[in-house]
Formats: C-alpha cells, sequence, structure tokens
C-alpha cells in the first residue's frame, strides 16, 4: 500500500468515534502526567497498559500514543512556570523557558513550546509516512561509536560555548553529574559501585528529584533570600492570542534552527535506545552552538525553549518508527507500547504493515491528530494558565513545595527521593552563590548511563582500542568536532593573549 493511500485509511480509522474517543482520553491524561513531576509518559504507558486489555488494538494504541504526546505538552508547563519539569526530556526548558517567564515574557515561552510542537509533530510525521521503513533500516547501522561521538558533542557544546561559566567549572560540573550517574550497578558486570554499602544506593540518583532540588528548591531559596532583602520580583505574565501570533513570528524567523533541531531529533528517536531526552540536549546544544549570541543561553534565550522542544517532540515520534517497522524500540516509551503490542497478539516488524494496515496506519493518522488536539487544548489552557502567574509567588511557594515532594516520592515511593530534592536543593543553591552552571550536571547525569555504556560497547568492538572512534566514516567526523569543541576555550584564550601581545608591541 503507498503512503497516500495509506494515510486515507489511517485517517478513516482515527475518525471513527470510538477511536477518536479514547485518542482525546489518551491526549488529556498524558497533559496530566507531563505536568505532574515524577510520573512522565512511560510511567503513564505502564499504567494504562493493563486496561487496554477490554478496548480494541486499534483504539488502544491511539490512546497510548496520545498520552505520549499529551505528556510532551504538558512538561512545558511546570518547567516553564514554576521552574520544576513535569518531565526528563522537559527538564531543558528550565534554562531559558523559566528566566523568559519571570521576565513577564511566560506566554511566548509557552506558545512557542507549543508551536515548535506542532511544526515539529508535522515534518516527523511526514519523514515517519513517507520513509519508515528505509530510515529504520539505517539507523540500524549506526553502532556504538556513533552513538558515543553525539553523545560527546553534547557535552562539547557546553564547554566550547559557554554561558558566562569558565570552562573550568563546567567540567567540574559534567564530572560531577557523571559521579552522580555512576552511583549504583555497574551496566555490564552488575557489580555496585560508589553505593558505599548502602542498599538504597543500588539504583542511583534518579534523574527528577535531583533535577527538581538544584532547580525548584534552589529557586524557592535564592527568591526567599531576595524577599528577605526586599528584591523579590513577582513572577507577573499576560498570557493572550497575542502571544500566539508573537511565537509564531519567532519561529519563522528561526525556522532553519527549528528544523534542524526536529531532524537532528527525529533521527535520535530513530535509533535504539535513545528518545526524546538525550534528543531535548542536543537540541539546547545545537541552538547555542549555531547561536550569534550564545551568552544570552541560560538568561532566556527564545531559542533554548524552541530547538529542544522541538527535537523532544520529533525523537517521540521517530522513537516509534523502528518498533512498528523492525520490532526494535527506539525509546523506553516505545519498549512499553511495544509490550502493547504482544499482548494484543500483533508481532511487529515489516509483515505488519501487510497483515494489519489498519492499524498501523490508524497509528500514523494519530500522530497528525493527536498532536492537533494537544495543541489545542494547550492553546485553550492559556487563560488558566495567565490566572497561575497572577497568584503572589509567595501563595504558590508551598503549593511548588508539596508537587515537589510529591512529585520526587511518587517516583520509587521512598522518602530516599524525598531526601535526595531537599538536599540537592541546598545544593543548588551554593552553586547559584558561587556562579557554577548547574545545566552541565543536569545534562552528564541523565546521558551519563547511555554514554557510558556506548564507550563501552565501543571498546569491546574495538578489542580494548579507541581508535576505532576514529576510524569510522561517521563516528571520526563527529569525534574531531567534539575535540575541537573542548579545545576551543583554548584557542580563545592563546589568540586572545597573542592580540593583546601584539597591541602592546
Amino acid at each position: 500500500m503507498d503512503p497516500i493511500s495509506g494515510l486515507t485509511l489511517g485517517f478513516s480509522q482515527v475518525f471513527q468515534p470510538y477511536n477518536l474517543t479514547f485518542l482525546f482520553i489518551g491526549v488529556v491524561l498524558g497533559l496530566v502526567i507531563g505536568v505532574l513531576p515524577g510520573l512522565g509518559g512511560t510511567s503513564g504507558v505502564a499504567i494504562l497498559l493493563p486496561l487496554t486489555l477490554f478496548i480494541h488494538p486499534n483504539a488502544a494504541i491511539m490512546m497510548l500514543a496520545g498520552l505520549y504526546w499529551g505528556a510532551l505538552y504538558g512538561g512545558v508547563i511546570t518547567s516553564i512556570l514554576f521552574n520544576i519539569p513535569g518531565e526528563p526530556w522537559s527538564a531543558v526548558l528550565v534554562f531559558d523557558g523559566h528566566p523568559l517567564a519571570r521576565a513577564g515574557r511566560a506566554g511566548l515561552a509557552l506558545t512557542t513550546a507549543f508551536v515548535s510542537s506542532l511544526f515539529a509533530a508535522f515534518v516527523s510525521n511526514v519523514l515517519f509516512t513517507f520513509f519508515a521503513v528505509p530510515l529504520a533500516e539505517f539507523a540500524l547501522g549506526f553502532g556504538p561509536p556513533e552513538i558515543f561521538a553525539i553523545m560527546l558533542m553534547a557535552f562539547a557544546t557546553f564547554v566550547g560555548i559557554g554561558e558566562g561559566s569558565s570552562p573550568l567549572k563546567t567540567l567540574i560540573m559534567i564530572t560531577a553529574g557523571f559521579l552522580l550517574g555512576a552511583v549504583g550497578l555497574d551496566l555490564v558486570t552488575g557489580q555496585p559501585r560508589l553505593t558505599f554499602g548502602t542498599i538504597t544506593l543500588l539504583t542511583g540518583f534518579n534523574f527528577v528529584p535531583v533535577t527538581i532540588g538544584l532547580f525548584g528548591i534552589a529557586e524557592l531559596l535564592v527568591s526567599a533570600e531576595e524577599q528577605a532583602r526586599g528584591k523579590v520580583e513577582e513572577i507577573k505574565a499576560r498570557l493572550g492570542w497575542y502571544d500566539l501570533v508573537a511565537a509564531v513570528r519567532e519561529v519563522g524567523r528561526r525556522l532553519w534552527l527549528l528544523i534542524a533541531a526536529t531532524l537532528m531529533g527525529f533521527w535520535v528517536g530513530v535509533m535504539p535506545g535513545t528518545g526524546a531526552t538525550p534528543a531535548s540536549f542536543m537540541g539546547y546544544g545545537l541552538a547555542r552552538q549555531y547561536s550569534r549570541n550564545p551568552e544570552r543561553f541560560g538568561k532566556g534565550a527564545i531559542e533554548g525553549v524552541m530547538a529542544p522542544q522541538a527535537a523532544a517532540d520529533a525523537a517521540g515520534i521517530g522513537s516509534l518508527l523502528p518498533m512498528v517497522t523492525l520490532g526494535v524500540p527506539g525509546s523506553p516509551t516505545a519498549a512499553v507500547i511495544m509490550a502493547g503490542l504482544f499482548m494484543w497478539g500483533l508481532i511487529p516488524g515489516p509483515k505488519l504493515f501487510q497483515e494489519r494496515p489498519d492499524f498501523v496506519w490508524g497509528l500514523v493518522g494519530s500522530l497528525y491528530v493527536g498532536h492537533l488536539i494537544g495543541f489545542a487544548l494547550c492553546i485553550l489552557a492559556t487563560p488558566l494558565l495567565a490566572a497561575i502567574m497572577r497568584v503572589p509567588y509567595a501563595l504558590l511557594t508551598p503549593f511548588i513545595v508539596m508537587i515537589s515532594i510529591l512529585g520526587a516520592y511518587a517516583i520509587n515511593n521512598s522518602l530516599f527521593d524525598v531526601w535526595v530534592v531537599l538536599i540537592f536543593g541546598l545544593v543548588g543553591y551554593i552553586l547559584r552563590k558561587l556562579k557554577y552552571p548547574a545545566a552541565p550536571l543536569i545534562v552528564a547525569l541523565v546521558l551519563g548511563d547511555p554514554t557510558e555504556s556506548a564507550f563501552r560497547q565501543t571498546l569491546i568492538m574495538g578489542h580494548g582500542s579507541p581508535a576505532i572512534l576514529f576510524s569510522r566514516p561517521i563516528s571520526g567526523p563527529l569525534m574531531g568536532v567534539a575535540i575541537l569543541l573542548f579545545l576551543l576555550p583554548l584557542i580563545r584564550a592563546v589568540l586572545t593573549r597573542r592580540r593583546a601581545q601584539v597591541q602592546e608591541a
């Protein structure tokens, strides 16, 4: 079946009242889950998965996919308004989204994220529709060396193109993030690492409590200090339809960046084992790398909202592509959804297109419609968001603390995660005072495990030699760019010194 005929079949499936109802329910539930810190799209899909046994598979896959898209939209809200990421992939939005909110531009930040998601979804859906099978087969050619080179570039971007902090401080924070990510069981041997004999640390440090503490609680402590000094600024913003027009204008001005972030995010999603979280951080790195004013990042750069959100949404769609075509999930959420296929008696792979075209193309059709539903719900909710933003910050503080504690506890039903939030809240406050950037630590904590896994698999492939990273046609150039970015501060310092010597002479 050709793509046009398949897409027509898919839309006919989506717009059946029974299927459309479950798609709508999935999007709404995803929005709620995305707003609540600690749950996440993967957890939401896993919770709902047993209930799908009682509904038709076509409606079930649409509901689960709709939940995924809803969570992608919902995670934006708390990250931008309260500096608390509702989803792992929305953590990067706190870097510039919350500064925009504090500057009275919350409406622009929110609507730009929503418009970027919708644009990325449309482009990714077109790629999914017309290039599903060849893209999935080509992505399998990306091995551990290529994945490690891409991850290394993400870290090198923070060092080579700083946000006002010294490269040494950035390297220290990246190292700290790797150390936190190393706590727990070894990925290869299964031996405990850095647990100091504590059973609780066997599972390691979860990403969400650390992020909530470093950004959410630390922000509250800084605000409390400013209030004591009489310098506190209430977050005030008026959200209206004019923000949507302004967001479309901002997207139009940076269309090339949005397209690049979308294509990169989609490709990262297609590669097995990645997903939306690393894609969002890579999108942020891409925006900083090619910005004419990288010093604005971390202070309210609109590109810092646009690029990561587009990359995350594109990666979410891309992760479903190898799952459907090859039976290889591209992300944890896609893996949970694939478990549903087996529950419904379906075998993912190329034959699924011939055996159940209504199922496959119904899923593709729901990608288009589900994103439109999510976008419309978020835009219609702007008056409610405006009401939230007009609440005095002093009244919002207890609510933010409560959400933070509940979100941390809900991850593993463990008080340890609550203590992690409180401790890292204090750590984040100290880092703010010492002017150490928290973003590199979070990036290293999130990407630490996949980076380590890719590197160790690379060494196994190279029989213990890292030379394989430079000998392959794709990983070689990527490693060269990463090394250049790491050395860029040193090169810049040498050139500055020579220029000064010439002027003195």
